[in-house]
């Protein structure tokens, strides 16, 4: 029994430190991100918003049929031209027009294409690196890889966060007062929840 308490303290101290060395950069950057995110109207003027115009080959869009739209030679073509970013969202026609939507984080173009002449219009909204951030935080618009990357985090927040309270288990001297403060933010957490959350 002594032997399984030695091996389970050694290696829940090695877990946590190891894995708090690996996961730094996510956790810090997810810690930051926490912040920003409650305080979006920090950072409202970092919004820009461009517009342009342009024309499309007339055979990639024209006809009645709103299936007869070349989507591919003209999702290419506008993000050559004005260098549109993001992925391609949606991209919707009918008879008269086509929308098109690209988004990533941080970043928003909606185009609309006049299917009787070709012309379309563009407008681009960039919110700047915190809102890339933030997005990136929320995982919106950031793809299948970055998802990923958000559940690893999560899982190693919580291995981080359970091998810290194994280790207070072995610390005779701060186990008490350890246990005492987990329960505290627990209760501070589980009150401001349920006084002041709407």
């Amino acid at each position: 029994m002594k032997e399984i308490k030695k091996k389970t303290a050694y290696l829940s101290r090695w877990l946590h430190i190891y894995l708090s060395m690996v996961s730094f950069f996510i956790l810090l950057f997810f810690a930051i991100t926490g912040i920003t995110l409650n305080h979006t109207e920090w950072f409202v003027d970092q919004q820009k918003t461009s517009t342009a115009k342009g024309k499309l080959t007339l055979e990639w869009v024209k006809g009645k049929d709103s299936t007869n739209v070349s989507k591919l030679e003209v999702v290419e073509y506008i993000r050559k031209k004005h260098g549109i970013g993001g992925a391609v969202s949606e991209f919707t026609s009918d008879e008269y027009q086509c929308t098109i939507s690209f988004n990533g984080p941080g970043y928003t173009a909606d185009v609309f294409v006049n299917r009787e002449d070709g012309s379309y219009d563009i407008s681009e909204t960039r919110t700047g690196i915190f809102g890339i951030m933030n997005d990136l935080h929320k995982g919106r618009d950031s793809g299948k890889h970055w998802g990923i990357l958000i559940d690893i985090s999560a899982i190693l927040m919580v291995v981080v966060s359970l091998t810290g309270l194994v280790m207070l288990f072995f610390l005779k001297k701060k186990r008490t007062a350890g246990v005492l403060l987990i329960l505290l933010g627990t209760a501070i957490s589980i009150l401001v929840y349920l006084i002041w959350v709407p």
